[in-house]
């Protein structure tokens, strides 16, 4: 009988061991484990994070001077976007003026102001001829027509086709609706201010020095 196979050694149960503090699949899993803990209560804590900002405490329009006066502070939860909107923990920029139309409550963009060399539109007084038309305040959306004269004369030749209305330009910003002032203010005409593009300065105000009328009209839902 052979008894080689007999003779060899028993093999002996391969044992796991606990890992040690020094093992390196354990300190990567530390890390790992700390590292994500870090970037979750960073996460966390910058989404909780206000800042100081100014709100436009009535419309401001373009054209308009930037003062304290006209703005109050709120503290706002902004996350990376802060640096979009004008900072209260910053002082105003000297000689700030509106670029753009910014609704009374609404935070004031970074974007929305500048100099009075940035501004590309000018204000130009509007008599009404009539009322003022319903829910026109500053900040409002208008456009401007002009209704010539009906001409009468024998040079007139198509008299209907010269008295149509046409359109000066539209979707103007409302800087200012002013009365008359005195006992019978309330009876007289109104003006209001119209911020007018500098490219269509010549159109409207040859329009307002010629023979006709120049409408005012609202932009429903502006």
């Amino acid at each position: 009988m052979d008894t080689t196979v007999l003779d060899l050694p028993a093999p002996t149960a391969a044992r796991l061991r606990r890992p040690g503090w020094r093992d390196p699949r354990l300190l990567v899993g530390l890390a790992l484990i700390a590292a994500s803990v870090a970037l979750g209560s960073w996460a966390v804590t910058t989404a909780q994070r206000t800042v100081a900002v100014y709100v436009a405490r009535d419309v401001l329009v373009p054209g308009v001077a930037l003062t304290p006066a006209d703005l109050v502070l709120a503290d706002v939860r902004l996350a990376d976007r802060a640096d979009g909107y004008l900072r209260a923990d910053e002082p105003l920029p000297e000689a700030a003026v509106l670029l753009r139309t910014v609704g009374a409550g609404e935070l004031v963009p970074a974007a929305a102001v500048g100099t009075a060399a940035d501004l590309d539109v000018r204000a130009v007084p509007v008599a009404l001829s009539g009322p003022a038309p319903s829910g026109l305040v500053a900040g409002s959306r208008v456009d401007l027509w002009f209704t010539p004269e009906r001409r009468t004369d024998a040079l007139a030749v198509d008299a209907a086709a010269d008295a149509a209305p046409r359109e000066l330009a539209a979707a103007l910003t409302v800087a200012e609706l002013s009365s008359p002032d005195g006992a019978f203010a309330s009876g007289g005409a109104r003006t209001v201010h119209v911020l007018v593009p500098v490219d269509d300065l010549p159109t409207v105000l040859a329009a307002l020095a010629g023979d006709g009328t120049v409408d005012v009209v609202p932009v429903p839902g502006a």
